[in-house]
């Protein structure tokens, strides 16, 4: 399998999403069924201030972790994953998405909690630095990022092993892991801000 070696460009999504309204089975599959679940266990504290969710997809996750948030805004680089996202979620009034290619496009505002599932391994190096600028940047004193990656072989720029142990390494000395643990398919990792 050939790997891209420079971050997926936006119109990769937009693709993926014009051929199928649902191209990760996200509201089918029992390996995102349990992800989520584990996911939302994992949560150190029952609720959050303000939380980010970069990669929001088509809303599944999101309308899960809203009833845990005052106030989260889902980022996708894909309009019609967005506007999947924003019907489901049209009902939950402290939910807002915006469409942003991170790291370069970043939302306005702070955060206690940044999630980040499936989308690590769709960055270059150079962007995983920027993206733990972009983090260190938002993030509050004690916030929590979560970062939940599929472990297999991707033809992505890195595996989600690669890019989750990047992306801790890059922020190294500000954050500690709280937890980590792998199921076959996925690691979940949790990272708490300490300076």
């Amino acid at each position: 399998m050939t790997r891209h070696s420079q971050t997926m460009p936006p119109d990769y999504f937009e693709n993926r999403y014009a051929d199928d309204p649902d191209p990760w089975q996200f509201t089918t599959s029992t390996y995102e069924a349990a992800k989520y679940a584990a996911t939302l266990d994992v949560l150190p504290k029952p609720r959050f201030a303000s939380a980010l969710e970069i990669g929001c997809s088509i809303g599944v996750f999101t309308e899960a972790l809203a009833s845990r948030c005052d106030a989260l805004i889902g980022l996708d680089t894909a309009e019609k994953a967005l506007e999947q996202a924003r019907g489901r979620c049209e009902s939950i009034p402290h939910v807002r998405f915006e469409r942003l290619h991170v790291p370069g496009q970043w939302p306005v505002g702070r955060f206690d909690l940044i999630l980040i599932s499936e989308v690590l391994y769709f960055l270059d190096a150079d962007d995983m630095s920027d993206l733990a600028k972009r983090i260190l940047d938002a993030l509050d004193p004690g916030g929590i990022v979560v970062l939940v990656h599929w472990t297999g072989l991707t033809h992505y720029p890195q595996t989600g092993d690669e890019a989750s142990e990047m992306l801790i390494g890059l922020l190294d000395g500000a954050i500690r892991v709280d937890h980590h643990s792998r199921t076959d398919r996925y690691r979940l990792d949790v990272l708490t801000r300490i300076t």
